[in-house]
């Protein structure tokens, strides 16, 4: 079930009670917040068992500055009201619909770890040096968030841009994108010893 907040004190009260939440920070009538939203509320109503809160930043001015969020569409988790992950762009429904069911691949941050990095896999299924960057990646317990380039064109394109490469796998560690499978450079940036 999806329930609109308006504003940050309406979100920490709702978040009191819950022990898994997640919150929408989407702008209506921008594209890809709206294939979020459009997403997100599909599985919602498959996945009765968590709570999703959404708020327009268009309406809701106070709660992207409180987690330091500068684009939408990003979908913020919630564990006992702390604030664990957050997830940007649009994703498939059924990507969506394994992170509410905790399906998805993540590895929990201990609380003496150093805060987690946003990292982004690019990649398609029949990929090998794709899977040994997926392997690897889990191997060391570094979330990331996995898009199949094949389904999703959009994505395919901009990090075309970015990279200015078309191959995969291409991987985008806090804003960085390391092409390839090279160990080194993830290394580096991911602070992985090995």
């Amino acid at each position: 079930m999806m329930i609109q907040i308006n504003s940050y004190t309406e979100l920490i009260s709702l978040l009191k009670r819950e022990s898994k939440a997640y919150l929408l920070l989407y702008k209506k009538g921008s594209e890809k917040s709206d294939c979020a939203f459009s997403n997100i509320q599909s599985v919602s109503e498959q996945v009765k068992s968590v709570n999703i809160f959404y708020a327009d930043v268009n309406n809701v001015k106070d709660i992207h500055e409180k987690y330091h969020i500068t684009t939408v569409p990003s979908l913020l988790e919630f564990r006992d009201g702390k604030h664990i992950n957050t997830i940007k762009g649009c994703n498939d429904a059924y990507q969506y619909k394994a992170l509410f069911e905790d399906t998805l691949f993540r590895a929990e941050r201990k609380d003496d770890e150093k805060p987690v990095k946003r990292v982004i896999v690019y990649s398609t299924p029949t990929c090998s040096w794709c899977n040994t960057l997926k392997a690897y990646l889990k191997l060391h317990n570094v979330l990331f968030n996995d898009i199949d380039v094949s389904r999703d064109q959009k994505a395919a394109e901009a990090i075309f841009k970015r990279s200015g490469q078309t191959g995969v796998p291409q991987i985008e560690i806090n804003g960085e994108i390391v092409v390839g499978f090279n160990k080194a450079r993830i290394n580096q940036l991911l602070n992985i010893n090995g």
